[in-house]
């Protein structure tokens, strides 16, 4: 890179300083919106609101008009700090020791950002005609709701025209090492919560009651006495665990009147979380028989399953990462959910960015030396994407 051009390092380091934890903006956009439009690119920050929510601050930037273009998505917010008394560096310091980068929101996700922005200026300088199209959609809700982020701002672009050709989302992917793994899909969730309905009394009189506790016990393991699928080529099998069972009975010699349990799946592409919801009612229904009272409820799920076919895009990322690395990236759809679940309604996305080892704990960091390698990434995404006549 060029001493006009600034380095990936600085630019992480200069987000970290800018305590945006959500629905906080804490200067971030500000920042990148600077950046962005010096180097030319149009900039918005369209802000977005919901009754009971926070407002959000959001950034659209584009330059060229041509086709192809490639979207560069991610967002700024970040989780909290927790006590910031625990961190060997001050969470927003940006400060780097022993050849790392520390901060919350150096994995998860400015690091990232900090890359494509210092890749996206470098090529710029040296390829201003380039033909097509590059695109910043960043959100700062990602961490929060996710209802005033990107599937709002996604709704505003399209609406105003804007199309896009691939989505390269900077989440981190990477288990261990930089270049282990793309993420070409995202299982879906869904949660839901059983009530089983008794009738309370005194434990010395059973028959006066009717105890909710084994009619539970019964319908959770009618769930998952059977598997749901055994997976499919590019998914793990989809996945239910309880997350907590509840009685809320202080007294020992009382029968309760109610017991609940809840439960999320992590499902694949074999289903929608409506099949998912039928054959949870089927299994819960078959299991009580006429004997267990119960009622079930499941929440709205914003995270349907997804899966973006490996095509040419997939192997000019895996290409880059593989030319850089010397790893062949696994295609991956493990994990949670991100954003990526609204982005690939508008085309198709896939995410590789940093090693997630640190995300969301305490110190927080990312060596410097896979910041300068991520960079070089997609700055060679970038070269194969919009690929020189000259070539």
């Amino acid at each position: 890179m060029t001493h006009d051009t600034p380095s990936p390092i600085a630019l992480a380091q200069s987000l970290i300083r800018c305590p945006s934890v959500t629905p906080e903006e804490g200067g971030a956009l500000a920042l990148l919106e600077n950046v962005l439009g010096q180097a030319g690119f149009s900039v918005e920050r369209p802000v977005f609101s919901e009754p009971g929510m926070p407002d959000i601050e959001n950034l659209y930037a584009r330059i060229g008009t041509g086709s192809p273009c490639l979207l560069f998505a991610g967002h700024t917010d970040v989780v909290p700090t927790g006590e910031t008394s625990a961190w060997t560096h001050d969470p927003f310091s940006g400060e780097i020791a022993d050849g790392r980068l520390y901060g919350r929101g150096a994995v998860d996700m400015k690091g990232s950002i900090a890359c494509k922005l210092a890749a996206t200026l470098a090529f710029l300088r040296e390829r201003p005609d380039f033909g097509g199209s590059i695109a910043f959609l960043i959100t700062g809700d990602e961490e929060g709701p996710a209802i005033n982020g990107t599937v709002k701002l996604l709704a505003w672009a399209r609406d105003r025209g804007e199309r896009f050709d691939h989505c390269l989302l900077g989440e981190p992917t990477n288990p261990s090492r930089l270049g282990e793994m793309i993420k070409i899909g995202r299982r879906g969730s869904l949660t839901g919560t059983i009530t089983v309905h008794g009738r309370q009394g005194h434990v010395a009189y059973p028959h006066r009651a009717e105890n909710p506790i084994p009619g539970l016990l019964r319908l959770c393991s009618g769930l998952i006495v059977d598997p749901l699928d055994d997976g499919t080529a590019h998914f793990d099998a989809s996945n239910l665990e309880f997350t907590t069972i509840d009685v809320g009975n202080p007294a020992t010699n009382v029968i309760p009147a109610s017991a609940k349990a809840v439960f999320n799946i992590r499902f694949n592409e074999g289903w929608s979380a409506e099949s998912l919801g039928a054959e949870i009612r089927r299994r819960l229904d078959a299991s009580a028989g006429n004997i267990v009272r119960f009622s079930l409820d499941l929440q709205p799920s914003n995270a349907p399953a997804f899966l973006t076919q490996p095509d040419a895009f997939v192997d000019v990322v895996a290409g880059a990462i593989e030319a850089e690395t010397g790893l062949k990236p696994t295609l991956s759809t493990t994990g949670g959910t991100s954003d990526a679940r609204f982005i690939k309604d508008c085309c198709p996305v896939i995410e590789f960015g940093l090693v997630g080892e640190t995300m969301h704990q305490i110190d927080e960091c990312v060596a410097v030396a896979d910041l300068e390698q991520l960079t070089a990434i997609y700055r060679r995404v970038l070269d194969a994407y919009f690929p020189s006549s000259s070539a």
